[in-house]
């Protein structure tokens, strides 16, 4: 089985995008109900995917995107633009840079960053679940030394998740926490080594070099390592994720998002933002509070949720 054979889990990614469907997106639908194709109609779709965190860049893009297919399509009522909207969305949310690809051979070190409080510890442990559930071997590393309890919380996860944790005292160097881990993952035949990190240090500064250290040790163990870094960002942020996000990718050459509390916001519009502004996949999404609840981000998926009207 491949590593990242990512099984489609269309029925967690519903439900996870139920509150955005029954808030903002319950709205747009109700736009197209409308007979005229008027500049009413235009001027509200637009305040409707501002205001759902889509951000004005993306909106505008996708406006204007929408405009042209109905001139060109020659759409004259909702039903006809609102298939177009979910065409246009889908070229959007597809449009990301390539995601995950496993390590040519050993294990599979995945770099895990983000600032403190986006649940970055407790994404950690479902992508560890998810693995685990691929019938992959996974190992740990708890590389933010800094946060206190963050050490405690992640062998917390371990023990729950089957999965060995490396970890050095509280305020121990990360470089030589993460050195061990990846020799380790490597001895006891690992397919998975998840390296957590600090997301706070004492100015923004260190914490980016920090990062860029571990990733200088990291590839002195494997040079084709970390063979994806992703960045937790939580959906009920909004365009502050994307601050975030910009800072990090800078200097952690990210090259997925695990979106955490997608199913805690109702703009739901923040998926369009990210993956438009930032040309980085979103990888996984969060869709709930249980160890199990993520899923791998299928854009079909996500539009079909948005749009599927039975519920609403």
């Amino acid at each position: 089985m491949s590593l990242f054979n990512l099984f489609k889990r269309p029925e967690k990614t519903k439900e996870a995008v139920k509150r955005s469907k029954q808030g903002w997106f319950s709205n747009v639908l109700g736009v197209f109900s409308r007979s005229n194709i008027d500049e009413a109609l235009w001027n509200d779709l637009e305040e409707l995917l501002i205001s759902a965190d889509t951000g004005m860049p993306t909106t505008t893009k996708l406006m204007n995107s929408l405009r042209e297919r109905a001139k060109q399509e020659k759409i004259k009522d909702g039903i006809g633009l609102k298939a177009a909207l979910k065409r246009e969305m889908a070229k959007v949310l597809k449009s990301g840079a390539p995601g995950l690809t496993p390590a040519p051979q050993g294990p599979t070190a995945i770099l895990v960053v983000g600032v403190n409080g986006v649940g970055k510890t407790t994404s950690i442990a479902k992508l560890a679940e998810y693995f685990r559930s691929q019938g992959q071997k996974v190992v740990l590393a708890a590389g933010d030394t800094f946060r206190a309890a963050a050490i405690e919380q992640l062998q917390a996860w371990g023990k729950r998740t089957g999965s060995d944790v490396i970890a050095h005292q509280h305020g121990s160097d990360p470089g030589a926490v993460v050195f061990d881990a990846m020799n380790a993952a490597k001895s006891r035949g690992a397919d998975v080594l998840i390296i957590d990190t600090a997301g706070r240090l004492h100015t923004k500064f260190n914490l980016m070099e920090e990062l860029k250290k571990i990733r200088r040790v990291i590839q002195k163990v494997d040079p084709t390592a970390p063979h994806a870094t992703l960045l937790v960002i939580d959906a009920t942020t909004g365009q502050n994720g994307l601050t975030q996000a910009r800072t990090f990718k800078d200097a952690a050459d990210i090259s997925g998002i695990f979106l955490t509390k997608l199913d805690g916001t109702a703009k739901g519009g923040i998926v369009l933002s990210i993956i438009q502004e930032l040309g980085l996949p979103i990888m996984f999404i969060g869709t709930g509070e249980k160890m199990d609840d993520i899923a791998p981000f299928d854009a079909d998926d996500f539009l079909d949720s948005l749009f599927d009207e039975e519920e609403g």
